[in-house]
């Protein structure tokens, strides 16, 4: 590994996003993409339970209420899992351009404190693509979808094969996702459709 980091900026010769023909519609639900997903899994206690609705073009938003479980100072959301929420919502894009993505770069701000029992309103979209790479910014608001920033990120999502899963991920949570028809359709169909 050379240490060399992401940049956040694309390069000039990146190219627009391009929404995949199969992508949600606007304002369909995106649904978990693992159920024991910290960020979206309906199986994680704990989690965020963070779901994404499809937008216009290349664009999701989500809504994520911040629970006691999920406190840092007393009484104030824990800035990991504020980073958390807009990873998942960025993570979330990769849905419309049918692509299987990690999280190469994500550079948080912290602008405002989200207090437990906070709605928080996120809003995130493609930027551009170059190569593998998968350019993104999102925001988080609070007091409502047009409320003051309390949160924005940039970052940049790498294009990845299933494989990637496969050969990294724990064998008993890899047989229980290729088990689960669902996860295996999605699987196909992102390969199928680059």
């Amino acid at each position: 590994m050379s240490g060399d980091r992401t940049s956040l900026t694309p390069p000039a010769d990146a190219a627009a996003p391009v929404r995949h023909p199969e992508a949600p519609a606007p304002g369909e639900l995106l649904g978990a993409h693992y159920d024991r997903c910290f960020g979206c899994g309906g199986k994680q206690p704990h989690g965020l339970h963070l779901e994404a609705r499809a937008g216009e073009g290349v664009r999701v938003s989500a809504e994520f209420t911040v629970k006691e479980a999920h406190q840092g100072a007393p009484g104030l959301a824990h800035g990991g899992v504020l980073a958390t929420a807009l990873d998942e919502t960025l993570g979330s894009l990769n849905w419309l351009l049918q692509a299987i993505a990690v999280t190469g770069r994500l550079e948080t701000d912290f602008l405002r404190p989200v207090p437990v029992g906070t709605v928080l309103h996120l809003d995130a979209e493609v930027t551009a693509v170059h190569g593998r790479k998968i350019y993104s910014h999102a925001v988080g608001r609070i007091g409502g979808p047009d409320g003051p920033v309390a949160v924005r990120a940039d970052a940049v999502f790498i294009e990845v094969k299933v494989e990637h899963f496969i050969q990294n991920g724990r064998p008993e949570e890899i047989e229980a996702a290729m088990a689960d028809p669902d996860q295996v359709r999605r699987a196909r169909a992102f390969e199928v459709n680059p």
